[in-house]
């Protein structure tokens, strides 16, 4: 069951505000080494998101739900990781890392609020990031990582059972949507390092379906916001300042109005712009 009618359509975002712990907060690891620079300009990060919360609220008219800050999360701005939403259908990640699972239970009320049908992953050997779930209208496609398992993708796939699921190594960077997303219903945008092309290519020979893909220089250019608001389509993406090879391509996207905003600091710990919020669509004719 497509659903590409209502892709990118949204009536709500929900966000958590940047702790002050997020910049001197204990660290996670992975195969006991210490991840993300302890060089955050949190006044800077700040600002940033304020910038994209900005956009969410303003050019996309999106009604945003900011959950308030608690200090005893530091990466909790990274609220797609805790859930995979489609339709009226939300399903509470089991994040890899211990220190984050307890986030899910400001993220359950809200949904529960929102009315939502919310789906609560209690398999102790799963193990689910939502920023390895990448949903292109179509169909899952989940990567399997350092933080996120075949039971995990197991569990997207039978708790969303009118769309395919399919598993796409992801080795080296830090989650699928590290260096993929949507940019339109048809579109994946992609980078060009060797992780970016052979999770391409994967997920290629996987898909029953076409999608033309926009391929960027810098990997990280590559996770985009994808909105339509009415008719037209809205791509949030990186900078110039950041990257400006890669901006030059999304030009290319004639039929999008382009915003930009700044990721710089959540970057430092593996967060981008689809990381930092978590889109729904309460307004469903599906």
């Amino acid at each position: 069951m497509a659903c590409t009618s209502t892709f990118g359509k949204y009536t709500h975002a929900i966000v958590r505000a940047i702790p002050s712990s997020f910049g001197g907060g204990p660290e996670a690891t992975v195969d006991g080494q210490k991840e993300g620079p302890d060089d955050i300009d949190l006044a800077k990060a700040h600002r940033q998101y304020g910038v994209y919360t900005g956009i969410l609220r303003q050019k996309l008219g999106l009604q945003l739900i900011e959950i308030p800050v608690d200090e005893a999360f530091p990466e909790s701005v990274f609220v797609e990781d805790i859930v995979v939403v489609q339709g009226d259908t939300a399903l509470l990640t089991r994040p890899w890392a211990p220190n984050r699972r307890k986030e899910t239970a400001a993220l359950k009320k809200i949904l529960e609020e929102l009315k939502l049908r919310v789906v609560e992953m209690t398999d102790e050997n799963a193990t689910l990031d939502g920023s390895d779930v990448l949903f292109t209208g179509r169909e899952f496609f989940v990567g399997i990582s350092k933080r996120t398992n075949h039971r995990g993708a197991e569990i997207v796939a039978d708790t969303f059972k009118d769309f395919a699921v399919s598993t796409v190594p992801v080795s080296g960077s830090l989650h699928l949507k590290s260096f993929c997303s949507m940019g339109g219903p048809d579109t994946i945008v992609i980078g060009s390092g060797e992780d970016s092309r052979k999770a391409m290519k994967t997920m290629g020979q996987l898909t029953d379906y076409h999608y033309d893909t926009l391929t960027v220089q810098n990997d990280a250019a590559a996770n985009c916001l994808f909105v339509r608001v009415g008719q037209k389509n809205h791509l949030v993406h990186c900078t110039a300042e950041e990257y400006p090879d890669s901006v030059q391509v999304f030009q290319k996207l004639s039929d999008h109005t382009l915003l930009q905003a700044a990721f710089t600091e959540v970057a430092k710990k593996g967060g981008a712009l689809t990381t930092c919020s978590l889109l729904i669509n309460k307004k469903l004719d599906l």
